[in-house]
């Protein structure tokens, strides 16, 4: 599972035109589900995303989460993020699970982000969406629950 996390100032995902999911401070999170990804992987994510101390403290340091700064995390599901470009010029995506096990598993994360006390917004999953943010620093963080540094 492919996680890529933004600190933003704000962000929404809108839906033909209509907003369904928006968060001021926070976190926006572009989640792509793998073919073999499970519940554990969706469980480390959710338990390391909202952990992240990636907000400054009063010296600047990245010191605080997001808890600590009273953010919330906008979800947006993303399959291109297991795109794989390494051959030719169009990307494959034989690597993203299929749409009904990726539901569940962005479900699941949701649920367990919920479950750690942080407000959670979402985009809808398999739609068109257009996601405006302001990036804040720019802060951007790339995890891979399969990759685990």
């Amino acid at each position: 599972m492919r996680a890529v996390v933004q600190r933003v100032r704000e962000a929404k995902v809108s839906v033909n035109g209509k907003i369904v999911g928006e968060i001021e401070k926070g976190l926006l999170v572009f989640l792509g589900v793998g073919r073999g990804d499970s519940e554990e992987d969706a469980d480390y994510l959710a338990a390391k995303i909202p952990q992240l101390r990636v907000f400054e403290d009063e010296e600047g340091k990245f010191d605080l989460s997001l808890g600590e700064v009273g953010g919330g995390i906008l979800v947006v599901s993303q399959f291109t993020l297991l795109g794989d470009c390494r051959k030719g010029r169009r990307p494959s995506f034989t690597e993203a699970a299929d749409p009904q096990r990726a539901r569940e598993l962005y479900q699941h994360f949701i649920a367990r982000v919920e479950e750690s006390g942080v407000s959670v917004d979402t985009g809808e999953f398999q739609a068109m969406m257009e996601v405006e943010l302001i990036n804040d620093g720019p802060v951007t963080i790339l995890l891979d629950s399969k990759k685990l540094f």
